[in-house]
């Protein structure tokens, strides 16, 4: 039957979107890879464009995903058990490459056990569904990713708390006043907040949830989603853990930023990991990452646990300080910090469309990020710096935006 009147509702609504300047648009579609050659990284060709575009959107911070080891490592085992998993887990879809992926990221992270989901996303809202209960208070940063808040949308604890971003004083307080509200707290954060570039610090969190602890029958457990900490900064790429010299209970990752593939995962003790397999909605119903992609996600933590991940990461560091030092020169703001997201805070909405679109006819790709997905004022374009981008590709970024300045 026709929806000619839904179809008039969301029509209308897609016309404000594109008049507010929040419609995102149509998307950019990738045809080819240029190999890196004479100093400079990979270019990307564009449908439409003959043009030879550098990419500095993407969150493949250690430039992984087109490693030789890791395409050797996928495509071995998709040709040894084929090219999808043919079922969710427990009922016949769990491959040896799982099982020896999750052994791999428990070690890298020192944990007990480790559990992989189809994506991070999946791993975040499967894991808070299955801990947070009618008798739970949900303590959140305000600038937490989209994931955690629907997650906690999805579940009915005995009370929310959102507190102002990085506000540990804040947490504090809203852990005394709900002491008596649920017998279990969970604090949720994100490791790296996506938009921003800046950290949560754990070691503060872990003070604040020490002196609490004993006020809930079922502890004060944290949850921390680290996907895009987890590769890409911190002593052997260990993340927000080893910056801060802080700690999770429940530690969330994704496999598909530093690491260069697809899927998440969520790391723990053996008795969090075992619940979350019989528990889990996303665990439970939905199908993995194929059995090659958990091959080449062992490759990729291989590799960082490697001296050549060492190298990957220092050149890493090396080019966010340089694109970030180099923004300060040219006079724009930026959120200064370690993490190869580094943000281009411009607060009009407007300007920042303008800003990107003088990057793309100039040769460089980069995402704005307006109202809603970010705070009105806060208008941006992120940045994400690769460990596949040169000294050359950091200075033409540098040189383009440098003209739109002049």
């Amino acid at each position: 039957m026709p929806i000619d009147r839904l179809e008039s509702v969301l029509s209308n609504e897609l016309a404000h979107l594109v008049e507010t300047g929040t419609a995102k648009g149509s998307e950019l579609v990738v045809t080819d890879v240029v190999p890196p050659r004479g100093g400079i990284g990979p270019r990307y060709l564009l449908a439409g464009s003959d043009r030879e575009f550098l990419r500095m959107n993407s969150n493949s911070y250690l430039g992984l995903s087109r490693h030789p080891a890791v395409l050797d490592a996928e495509e071995a085992a998709a040709r040894r058990f084929g090219a999808g998993p043919g079922a969710v887990r427990f009922i016949s879809g769990t491959y040896q490459p799982h099982i020896d992926l999750e052994k791999r990221l428990a070690g890298f992270h020192t944990r007990e056990g480790a559990i992989v989901y189809s994506s991070a996303y999946a791993a975040v809202v499967s894991t808070l569904s299955s801990l947070v209960t009618p008798e739970t208070v949900v303590l959140s940063d305000e600038l937490n990713h989209n994931c955690i808040i629907n997650a906690i949308r999805m579940t009915r604890p005995a009370a929310r708390e959102v507190y102002p971003h990085l506000d540990y004083e804040a947490l504090d307080a809203g852990l005394s006043a709900a002491g008596d509200a649920g017998s279990r707290a969970v604090v949720v954060t994100d490791g790296v907040f996506s938009m921003r570039g800046d950290f949560a610090d754990l070691s503060g969190i872990d003070e604040v949830v020490k002196s609490h602890d004993g006020e809930f029958a079922e502890d004060v457990v944290v949850v921390v989603d680290d996907s895009h900490g987890v590769g890409a900064y911190g002593v052997g790429g260990r993340g927000t853990e080893a910056v801060t010299n802080g700690s999770a209970d429940v530690l969330i990752g994704t496999l598909g930023k530093a690491f260069g593939v697809n899927g998440g995962y969520v790391t723990g003790s053996e008795t969090l990991t075992t619940y979350l397999r019989e528990k889990g909605p996303m665990y439970i119903y939905s199908n993995p990452i194929t059995a090659g992609e958990a091959a080449a996600a062992e490759m990729s933590v291989a590799i960082l646990d490697s001296p050549e991940g060492g190298e990957l990461l220092d050149h890493l560091s090396a080019m966010t300080a340089r694109f970030e030092s180099g923004l300060v020169s040219a006079g724009f703001e930026t959120i200064p910090g370690p993490h190869p997201v580094v943000p281009l805070m411009v607060r009009d909405t407007q300007r920042t469309a303008d800003l990107v679109e003088h990057l793309f006819d100039n040769g460089v790709l980069a995402t704005g990020l307006n109202f809603p997905v970010v705070p009105r004022g806060d208008e941006e374009i992120r940045f994400q710096v690769n460990a596949d981008h040169t000294v050359s590709d950091i200075d033409q970024a540098l040189e383009v935006l440098t003209s739109f300045n002049a």
